[in-house]
C-alpha cells in the first residue's frame, strides 16, 4: 500500500525566550528531520525568530510558518504582521483560528479574512476549529459546522482544496497525553468535518482536504491517533518544543 505523506506541524508558541535557544531547538529537530520523507515538517517560532532561522538553514526537509497574520496587506496597524512580510521571510504556512487567539478576541469575520489574504500570497493557512466542551448531545458538531461555514465563506473551491484544518478540542489542549481525545471520537469528528466539506463544496474538497489533530499530541500518544483517529498529522503545541519529542513524533507519523 503506498503511504500517504503526513503533515506535523510545531507551534512554538511564545516560546522560547532568546534566539539562542531558539536555534538550539532548531538545530536538534533539524538533525533528523530530512530522514523522515513521509512526513511534511513545519514550525512556526515567534515571529522575530523566523527570520534568522529560515535564513540560516541550507536545507529543505522544513518548511516555516507564522503563528497569526493580518487582515490587511500594509498600512498603519501597529504590531501587526501581513501576509506579504511572512512570505518574504521564509514562511510557506500560517496558523489561523488558534484557539487562544480566539480566547483573546479573535472572530470568524476575521478568520474568513486572514485565509483569504494568506491563499492570496501563496501561503498555506492552517485554520484551526475546535469546541469548549464535547456535551453528550452533539451540540458541539453544530458549532464546527458553523465554524467550518464562516471560515471558509467566499472562498473558491480550488482555493479550499490548500487548506489545511486544524481540529483542535481546546478541552484537551495543554493537557497530559492521557487527556487528548480518544482516537474513535477522533475518527467520528474528522469525518463529520470532511462530510460538511462535502456538502458545502464537493467530493473532492471533502475527501482532498487535509484534516490535522492538535491537543496535547504526545509520543505516548500519536501513533494511535493517527492510525485509528484517521487524521493526516498533528498540530504540536508544547512537544515541539522538545527536539526529542517532536522528533519521536515525526518518526511516528513516517512510518505509518
Amino acid at each position: 500500500m503506498k503511504k500517504v505523506k503526513k503533515l506535523v506541524i510545531g507551534n512554538w508558541k511564545q516560546n522560547p525566550s532568546t534566539h539562542t535557544d531558539a536555534s538550539e531547538i532548531f538545530k536538534g529537530i533539524a538533525k533528523k528531520a530530512h530522514t523522515f520523507t513521509n512526513v511534511t515538517t513545519v514550525v512556526c517560532p515567534p515571529f522575530v525568530f523566523i527570520d534568522k532561522l529560515s535564513a540560516g538553514y541550507s536545507g529543505s526537509s522544513i518548511y516555516f510558518g507564522g503563528q497569526d497574520v493580518s487582515f490587511e496587506k500594509s498600512g498603519a496597524h501597529t504590531g501587526e504582521i501581513s501576509a506579504a512580510q511572512l512570505y518574504s521571510i521564509g514562511c510557506d504556512y500560517v496558523i489561523i483560528g488558534h484557539s487562544e487567539r480566539r480566547a483573546a478576541g479573535e472572530r470568524d469575520e476575521s478568520v474568513n479574512k486572514k485565509i483569504k489574504i494568506a491563499l492570496e500570497h501563496k501561503l498555506t493557512p492552517v485554520v484551526c476549529i475546535g469546541e469548549s466542551e464535547r456535551d453528550s448531545h452533539g451540540k458541539y458538531l453544530s458549532h464546527l459546522r458553523n465554524q467550518i461555514a464562516k471560515a471558509l465563506k467566499g472562498v473558491k473551491e480550488k482555493d479550499v482544496l490548500q487548506v489545511v484544518i486544524a481540529y483542535e478540542p481546546i478541552w484537551a489542549i495543554g493537557k497530559t497525553g492521557k487527556d487528548a481525545i480518544t482516537p474513535q471520537k477522533l475518527h467520528e469528528t474528522s469525518l463529520f468535518i470532511r462530510r460538511v466539506l462535502l456538502e458545502t463544496f464537493s467530493k473532492k474538497v471533502g475527501m482532498s482536504v487535509t484534516i490535522l489533530y492538535g491537543g496535547s499530541v504526545k509520543p505516548m500518544n500519536a501513533r494511535e491517533l493517527l492510525e485509528e483517529g484517521e487524521v493526516s498529522g498533528f498540530l504540536v503545541g508544547g512537544a515541539s518544543l522538545d527536539a526529542g519529542q517532536f522528533i519521536s513524533i515525526l518518526e511516528t507519523a513516517h512510518n505509518i
